[in-house]
């Protein structure tokens, strides 16, 4: 397989904004069967080898043990009981609407009705529209979201590689189904204030300082798949520190900055594998520096933190 082939938004963006939309169907499923955990790092999805899946959840809401998996390969939505029943539909010729249909229904033959609390998008342009009620993104184009998958495994283990250097504080390597990226994130132990008027969402998500690493496959504002990295709070100063690659910039983004690196830049690149994590390095070594963190101390070489190890190894 070619390492980080072509996705252009623009050869699957109806696609996109539909499989979207079934992300956060199932996700809020997810939301309300799941325990809670700091960050929401219970909410995100986990890449398979066929597509991802919700992992357990279930018993909080009193319904059975039961997963959730999307089939990128076979294009299946499958649920499946811990008692062995399982069922399915496919992801191919369906609305929101009959998707969010057909979910309940299928998890209604496994012994599973979720309670989802407001069943509709989150954050997205249409999110006052149920999902019972969306006829419009009906757009499944199999081949692009086959390309979407083999494109989330590769990130997935590159970011894997890049948290392995961290022994501090930090979020498994997932996908989320509110704006559609895939993420690692290392936390320091500063509490953040949020001002009371900050949605509780955020006010979770950033509790703690965090210096953050991921791709996203582009929207509106940034139409381009594009790996990028930031520091919240931002330290002064972190936008005028240099990036590596040199193709890497750092771009506006409310009243901070976002690092951002092409995706098609940098994948025409010999060494395209070894230039992402240099410029995740870059953005992480400039604001662990300007915030005040302790970069050698959290060091975590190869992923090992074992003394004994670390010296027999050097």
């Amino acid at each position: 397989m070619e390492l980080f082939p072509p996705i252009p938004l623009s050869e699957w963006r109806d696609s996109k904004e539909t499989l979207h939309r079934f992300a956060q169907v199932i996700g809020k499923i997810r939301l309300a069967s799941s325990v809670r955990r700091n960050h929401w790092w219970n909410v995100a999805y986990h890449l398979t080898g066929r597509g991802m899946t919700t992992r357990p959840m279930g018993l909080v809401d009193g319904n059975p043990i039961f997963t959730i998996d999307f089939d990128f390969v076979d294009h299946l939505l499958i649920a499946r009981s811990v008692d062995g029943r399982t069922a399915s539909f496919p992801l191919m010729g369906q609305s929101v609407s009959g998707f969010y249909r057909n979910t309940l229904n299928t998890l209604e033959a496994i012994g599973v009705r979720p309670v989802i609390t407001l069943p509709h998008p989150f954050d997205l342009p249409d999110q006052d529209r149920p999902f019972e009620q969306d006829t419009a993104h009906a757009a499944y184009d199999p081949f692009w979201v086959n390309r979407y998958w083999q494109v989330l495994s590769q990130v997935n283990l590159l970011l894997e590689q890049f948290a392995s250097g961290f022994s501090g504080k930090i979020s498994p390597v997932h996908h989320f189904w509110h704006t559609f990226d895939i993420a690692v994130t290392r936390f320091s132990e500063q509490r953040v204030d949020q001002p009371t008027s900050v949605d509780p969402v955020t006010r979770e998500a950033y509790s703690r300082a965090v210096i953050s690493s991921g791709f996203w496959f582009g929207d509106d504002k940034l139409p381009r798949p594009t790996f990028y990295s930031y520091a919240a709070p931002e330290p002064a100063g972190l936008a005028d520190r240099p990036l590596h690659p040199a193709s890497a910039r750092w771009i506006p983004q409310d009243s901070s900055h976002l690092a951002v690196l092409d995706y098609d830049d940098v994948r025409r690149e010999k060494d395209a594998w070894n230039q992402v994590l240099d410029f995740f390095e870059s953005v992480y070594a400039a604001a662990a520096d300007l915030a005040g963190w302790d970069p050698a101390h959290l060091a975590c070489p190869g992923g090992i933190t074992d003394p004994q190890t670390t010296r027999a190894a050097g």
